[in-house]
């Protein structure tokens, strides 16, 4: 390849990894959703098999993947079409996962957090009345890493998701499992806005509070402490927003 001109198509195609299909599913939807067709024509299946070097039939089936989660439509006479976020599944994991790689926005993550203060104290309330004995433990287990991570022994981010989850699923109801990846990239977005504008992740009291709450089979109070846990990430957020404006 000489100075100036772009990649070779088998460069590209070696970006997409050794499932093709689903490396260009990940490289458009990641294009997507952090805005590299905002007022750009989305390119045509011809279009894109030349530009990464892959099968039209590879092409196909990662727009066709993409359609169903929300983020592109086939329209006659028009092509295909990039779709406003608002008709995204946004509770996909690999559109949650692209999420995370957009430009930090102080709205989506007042978004998650007010999706976030209506599930997760229920769940917190579910899992005092229905946790089993495996359910405890995870959520002690997550709890006990939190604490390692304070004395620089363990990651906090991962500490934090982990007690998250666990109380989702100890809740008993599947539904409520299902916001895992919501809750997850939840918590990766905020935690860079806790540290950045609190100088902390985590309140581990907080925390101490739920968790002694569902020990005790207090649904009421697990329900506060978890409230008051997103509700002080939410205030934040507004007062952040405010200042903004």
């Amino acid at each position: 390849m000489t100075s100036g001109e772009g990649p070779e198509p088998h460069d590209v195609r070696s970006s997409l990894g050794r499932n093709l299909t689903h490396g260009m599913l990940d490289a458009l939807g990641r294009a997507i959703v952090t805005g590299v067709y905002t007022d750009k024509r989305f390119p045509t299946e011809a279009d894109l098999a030349s530009q990464h070097g892959v099968s039209r039939s590879v092409t196909r089936e990662a727009v066709k993947m993409l359609t169903a989660k929300g983020l592109l439509s086939a329209r006659p006479r028009q092509g295909t079409i990039v779709q406003p976020a608002e008709s995204w599944n946004l509770f996909d994991a690999d559109v949650l996962g692209w999420l995370l790689e957009r430009k930090f926005s102080l709205g989506l993550l007042r978004h998650f957090s007010e999706l976030r203060i209506a599930i997760e104290p229920a769940a917190a309330e579910l899992a005092a009345r229905n946790a089993g004995a495996g359910g405890l433990i995870a959520i002690r287990a997550g709890y006990a890493r939190m604490v390692a991570a304070e004395a620089g022994e363990d990651d906090s981010l991962d500490a934090d998701i982990a007690f998250h989850v666990a109380i989702l699923r100890a809740a008993g109801n599947p539904f409520f499992a299902q916001f895992e990846d919501v809750v997850t990239t939840a918590l990766r977005s905020s935690i860079r806005f806790t540290n950045r504008f609190k100088g902390r992740s985590a309140d581990l009291a907080a925390h101490g509070a739920v968790l002694r709450a569902i020990e005790a089979r207090d649904g009421l109070a697990a329900q506060h402490a978890m409230q008051q846990i997103i509700a002080d990430v939410l205030a934040l957020i507004l007062a952040r927003e405010h200042d903004d404006t």
